[in-house]
Order: structure tokens, then C-alpha cells, then sequence
């Protein structure tokens, strides 16, 4: 099998990578090849089977040809320009997030005259939800994205689908919680301090918290994307039907129920260290975010997620802090 990561170099595209490595197949196909592709291009890892690392621009349409040229039988899309970014930088977050997975969808079509139908796995966030949402989301709820990044993961769902529908792709697409504790250093996502109040006072050092602690939002670790990654690259795609977009289990959890998780795990010395610091942009963009999901389909088809925020903060401990 050969396999494409398209944002290899990001948090979740090293641990995919590592996964991958270390199980040396996918649903019980050996892993022949792996090309590791982003804006910078990664770290190549020790590994037992070849592996190629490319800097690619998603925004040039020859780079996804280039991408497809030796036919990966399986393509995880990984790369996107974040929320915050997204929203500050719109003519990029639009080259990037919406017009790059067009071109790769392009390319795959283009090369599929002789029978050629790679699986792809396909990125999506729980930010084509926007307000007026229930408490509660169930699976049949219709985008409503409040943001431009939102917006453009909504229209690639779309195309996902239709392209899946037609027969050049086989795609499933995972709208993933926001990712929590994320390691190492903050990025321009405005979803950002969701894991630096966390990871922060772990390491002893302050944390901004820029929102009110009745913030409630949508969570899993880093650990758990990549379960549902590897998972999504293995299912039976027929049992999703035409409806080709999940999304994933996760936890629903308020900032002060984080909060309260951390000082269970860490003791008050690690609270003591995160800062009250208002920020009435962020504070707008997070209000319009969904708080919680049902996540129904996508249990019932094998995806799993953690319990508890406590839970989440161990593994955050266990993969990151105890080496």
C-alpha cells in the first residue's frame, strides 16, 4: 500500500505518522511507501519501508498532480490554514483550504481513468456548525458556519461527497473536535488556549485564558484524532452511503470544568497559573462554536473518544510530559 499525508509536518500529521510506522499496515494491507508532504517539508522518520518528504503549496494546482503522480492508495488531507488564520488572512485561507482540496480532488479524477480510486481522509472541523445550534447537535443538523474557515471546510465536505458519488474517490471526511492538550508550541488557531490553559501550568509556566470560564466546547486528545484517522483509512465505506461526512465522538466540557479537571490531575499550583486576560475577538468567534455533539453515526460505525477531560489530561501526561 501506498500512502500520501498531505500536512505531515503538523501536531496530529506526526502522530499519524508515528501510528502508522509502528502498526507498518492499514487494514491489514502492508505499508509499501509513504510520502510526507507539507508547506515545510517534515522530518523524514527512521522507518523500515521508503519514505519521501516534499515542501509542497496546496494553492498551485501542478503540486497536486505532482502529489497523485504515483498513485497513493490511500491520501490522508490533513493541511489546512487554521481558524484564527483563516479569518485574519481570507484570500489565503481560501487558496488553501478551499481551492488546494480542489485541486486534489482534480488531480485524483484526472487519474482515474484506469480504474484508480484511492481512499481519502479528509480532515473537516465541527466549525461548519454556527449559531442558532442546539445544546446538543445531532448528526442531521445543517451547516450553519460563522466563520470563513468554517465556511470553507462546509464546501469541501460538499465536494467530498459529490466526488465520492461519482466514483473518482473514495472519501470519508472526520469533522474533529477541537484537539486537546495540543503539544508544544501555541498556533494561530483561536481555539488555542483550550490547550494552553492546560499545557501551560503543566510546565509551569502562565497561561492566558482570554474567554469566560462558561465556555463550553467540544473536545478530544490528540490521541483520539489519530484513532479516528486510522480508523476512517480502514472502515467499510459502503456503510456510509452517499453521506460521506461524520462527525467524531468527542467530550463536552465548560473552561471551568477544564479548569477543575487540572487541579484534580495537578493540584491548585498548576491553576494557580492561568492569567483572566479578556479578548473580545476571540470571545465573538468561540460564542458562535457548537458546545456538544450526539455523534451518534460515527459511534456506531467504531469511532471512539475519551470520557472524561481528567482522562484527557493523562494522555496528554502519558505521550507528552513522561518520556
Amino acid at each position: 500500500m501506498k500512502i500520501l499525508v498531505i500536512g505531515a509536518a503538523g501536531m496530529v500529521g506526526r502522530k499519524l505518522v508515528s501510528a502508522l510506522l509502528e502498526a507498518g499496515q492499514v487494514g491489514g494491507q502492508a505499508i509499501d511507501t509513504l510520502h510526507l508532504a507539507d508547506v515545510i517539508a517534515p522530518e523524514a522518520p527512521q522507518a523500515g519501508v521508503p519514505v519521501k518528504t516534499s515542501a509542497v503549496d496546496l494553492s498551485d494546482p501542478d503540486v497536486s498532480v505532482s502529489l497523485i503522480a504515483q498513485r497513493p492508495d490511500l491520501i490522508f488531507h490533513l493541511a489546512a490554514i487554521v481558524s484564527g488564520e483563516a479569518e485574519a488572512n481570507f484570500e489565503k485561507g481560501y487558496r488553501i483550504n478551499l481551492d488546494g482540496t480542489r485541486h486534489l480532488l482534480e488531480a485524483i479524477r484526472n487519474a482515474a481513468g484506469e480504474g484508480y480510486r484511492p481512499r481519502l481522509v479528509f480532515t473537516s472541523s465541527i466549525a461548519v456548525f454556527g449559531e442558532p445550534l442546539p445544546a446538543v447537535i445531532p448528526d442531521t443538523q445543517e451547516h450553519t458556519p460563522l466563520t470563513s474557515y468554517g465556511t470553507q471546510k462546509a464546501i469541501c465536505e460538499l465536494l467530498l461527497a459529490d466526488y465520492s458519488r461519482r466514483g473518482f474517490v473514495d472519501g470519508v471526511g472526520i469533522r474533529l473536535p477541537t484537539i486537546a492538550v495540543r503539544p508544544g508550541k501555541p498556533n494561530k488557531a483561536a481555539s488555542g488556549f483550550f490547550s494552553g490553559i492546560i499545557r501551560e501550568p503543566l510546565a509551569g509556566q502562565e497561561a492566558v485564558l482570554p474567554v469566560a470560564e462558561a465556555v463550553r466546547h467540544w473536545f478530544a486528545s490528540p490521541r483520539a484524532a489519530v484513532g479516528f484517522l486510522l480508523h476512517a483509512a480502514a472502515m467499510d465505506t459502503a456503510l456510509l452511503g452517499n453521506q460521506r461526512n461524520l462527525t467524531m465522538p468527542g467530550l463536552a466540557a465548560t473552561v471551568g470544568e477544564q479548569i477543575a479537571a487540572l487541579e484534580r490531575v495537578a493540584g491548585p499550583e498548576a491553576t494557580a497559573l492561568i492569567r483572566r486576560e479578556p479578548d473580545a475577538v476571540i470571545a465573538k468567534i468561540v460564542a458562535g462554536w457548537p458546545q456538544a455533539f450526539e455523534a451518534t453515526r460515527a459511534k456506531s460505525l467504531g469511532f471512539t473518544a475519551e470520557g472524561s477531560f481528567d482522562e484527557i489530561i493523562r494522555v496528554h501526561i502519558e505521550d507528552e510530559l513522561s518520556h
